[in-house]
């Protein structure tokens, strides 16, 4: 150890020293010899001597004296080095003892994997008999699969031959039916008087002429954000509502009552068309697609995805409930059938349409467009019949007269126009003060017996136009916002207008 080290340190140096002494001595021998001489002579010698003498004894006392402090450094390390070892002594014994019980969980460990080893087994011979069982049952599933897919496909085949059947007798049936309703359609024609007459899939219904309204009989808020698009029920006083909430009402005119909320739509209601045995209701949505509700159950039958943009025009065949044509923003004009469902023909255009109407023969679509042109095509084959540059703006509406004869067009120039369903010569252009037209999407209306004309305006008022006059006859106030869309009722009355802020009015 480093104290022992030190002691024999210390016993080298008093050795050394004692050596040195003797070997001083030694040198001091010829001063004894010296003092038999005269003292005067030898007296300079003798300090020289002394002095060096003094000098080395100096130098051993600061030898003594450095070897007395490395000696208690070294012991003051060696007691350090004895604590340290004491304490790593302590460490290991604890560490001895953490060993010993980490030998005893290891040896417990052992055990318990050498049991679980043997479970392993066991479950692996398990395993092996329940993968054998189970290649057998694969085999037998797939037989059986084999076997159902086959008895599937027979019945598939069977079922579409069925279909095929079905809807070849449907075909001829419906075809038969618009037939009969197409020369029921003609002898309508000859027979109409001034609107004195007027048909439906069930008879002959009367009703008096148009009468020009001036008192709002209801006030209803109808729905949230906005209301745009409404129509009647053919030869009925029930009042139908699209809104920017998503709803479909329909309403009770002579009391103003909510009757029906057809629910399901998942955007906002852009335009309503109507069937005219009054069974189903389409709503042509923001959400690209069309909804088709069943009156009756209030439920939807159909959904007509296609379009890839929003869906701003429908409406439905005068001659067949069957056939429904509708336009989106996505420059497309799509024909489709209720009865299956799905589309039958799409028709492409470099210019948005944002109305169209059905020609009373259900063979011709006329459609008014964001360049102000009115254009008429043919349902079957597609093809563009003819076109006229009837606004300077784009088109925001278009009605047909009852006989089909006339059709009413609205644009964003403000101005309302006549024109000959045939040669699309126009025949008449109404216009005022004040009537601004308030969106791409504001419908104006022709009264039942083609003698009145109501367009709604952005400053909330309704202006109604005499045709055979043409000049103004009568100016509805009662909306507080730009009245977006105006109908007549089948029956000569009331008149509904909607407005911007939801709000819904009948007028009488």
């Amino acid at each position: 150890s480093r104290e022992v080290l030190a002691r024999e340190a210390i016993n080298h140096a008093l050795k050394a020293l004692k050596k040195r002494h003797l070997i001083e001595e030694g040198a001091h021998a010829p001063a004894y010899i010296a003092l038999s001489r005269p003292i005067i002579s030898q007296g300079s010698e003798w300090k020289e001597k002394a002095e060096n003498l003094e000098m080395e004894l100096q130098q051993c006392y600061k030898a003594q004296s450095r070897l007395s402090e490395q000696l208690v450094v070294e012991v003051a390390e060696s007691r350090a080095l004895k604590a340290s070892l004491q304490e790593k002594e302590t460490a290991s014994a604890e560490l001895e003892k953490e060993l010993n019980q980490t030998r005893d969980e290891c040896s417990q460990l052992k055990t318990d994997l050498e049991e679980k080893i043997r479970a392993l087994e066991l479950l692996m011979i398990e395993h092996r008999e329940l993968k054998a069982q189970l290649e057998q049952m694969a085999i037998k599933a797939k037989n059986a699969e084999a076997e159902n897919k086959m008895l599937v496909d027979r019945w598939m085949l069977q079922k579409m031959q069925d279909a095929e059947r079905l809807n070849e007798a449907n075909a001829l049936y419906e075809d038969m039916i618009e037939r009969l309703k197409a020369s029921g359609l003609e002898k309508l024609a000859r027979e109409q008087v001034d609107g004195i007459v007027r048909r439906s899939e069930e008879g002959a219904e009367f009703f008096a002429e148009s009468t020009v309204p001036s008192v709002c009989s209801h006030r209803i808020n109808a729905h949230e954000g906005g209301c745009a698009s409404i129509l009647f029920e053919y030869n009925s006083g029930k009042l139908i509502s699209g809104g920017q909430d998503r709803s479909v009402k329909m309403w009770d005119t002579s009391t103003g009552s909510l009757t029906h909320n057809l629910s399901g739509c998942l955007g906002s209601v852009l335009d309503l068309a109507i069937t005219h045995d009054n069974r189903f209701v389409i709503a042509a949505s923001s959400s690209n697609n069309l909804f088709v509700w069943d009156v009756s159950s209030g439920r939807i039958r159909h959904t007509l995805t296609g379009h890839t943009d929003k869906v701003c025009a429908v409406d439905v065949s005068k001659v067949s409930s069957r056939h429904v044509v509708s336009a989106a923003y996505d420059r497309t004009i799509k024909v489709w059938d209720l009865q299956k469902g799905y589309c039958t023909n799409t028709i492409i255009f470099h210019s948005n349409c944002n109305a169209l109407c059905f020609s009373t023969d259900g063979l011709t679509i006329c459609s008014g467009h964001v360049d102000g042109n009115l254009r008429l095509w043919d349902i079957r084959t597609g093809k563009l019949l003819s076109e006229v540059a009837a606004h300077s703006l784009p088109i925001t509406s278009i009605s047909l007269s009852r006989n089909g004869n006339v059709i009413l067009t609205s644009g964003r120039d403000n101005v309302h126009n006549l024109f000959d369903g045939r040669s699309l010569e126009a025949c008449g252009t109404f216009r005022a003060t004040g009537n601004r037209v308030a969106s791409n999407w504001s419908r104006s209306c022709i009264s039942p017996d083609d003698n009145y004309i109501a367009a709604g305006s952005a400053d909330g008022s309704i202006c109604i136009w005499s045709i055979s006059k043409a000049d103004i006859v009568s100016t509805l106030k009662e909306h507080t916002a730009p009245v977006l869309s105006c109908t007549w009722s089948g029956l000569g009355k009331p008149l509904a207008s909607a407005d911007k802020n939801g709000i819904v009015c009948t007028w009488t």
